[in-house]
C-alpha cells in the first residue's frame, strides 16, 4: 500500500492507493470498508509501456479529484519504472492532454 497526498487545483485529498501488479496487467485503487471505490486499470505492452485502458470512480466520491489522483498516480509509477503510457482510456487521456506535466510519459 502507497500512502499519496496529492493537491488538486484548491482540494487537498489524503488518501490510501494501493497498487495491485499481475503479470500482464495492474492497478491501482482506492478501498473504502474492504470495497473498491475508484480504480485505474492498465495492462502491460512489453517491458517498455503500459496501457491505461479503465477508470472508474463510486458516485460517492466523484467531484472530489479521486479519479485525477489515479491518473497522476499511474503517471508517477510508470516515471519511476521508465515507462512509457498509451491512455486508451478517454479519462485518462484527457487528464494527460490538458496538463503539459504529465506529458513526457507519452510515446
Amino acid at each position: 500500500m502507497v500512502q499519496i497526498s496529492t493537491m488538486l487545483s484548491t482540494l487537498y485529498i489524503n488518501m490510501d492507493i494501493q497498487h495491485k501488479d499481475e503479470d500482464n496487467k495492474g492497478s491501482f485503487f482506492v478501498e473504502k470498508n474492504g470495497k473498491v471505490k475508484a480504480e485505474i486499470t492498465y495492462s502491460k505492452a512489453g517491458n517498455t509501456k503500459i496501457i491505461i485502458d479503465h477508470t472508474e470512480v463510486s458516485d460517492s466520491l466523484r467531484g472530489e479529484g479521486v479519479g485525477k489522483a489515479l491518473v497522476e498516480h499511474a503517471v508517477n509509477y510508470a516515471r519511476k519504472n521508465e515507462l512509457t503510457v498509451i491512455p486508451l482510456c478517454p479519462f485518462a487521456k484527457s487528464v494527460i492532454e490538458r496538463n503539459e506535466s504529465l506529458q513526457d510519459v507519452l510515446n
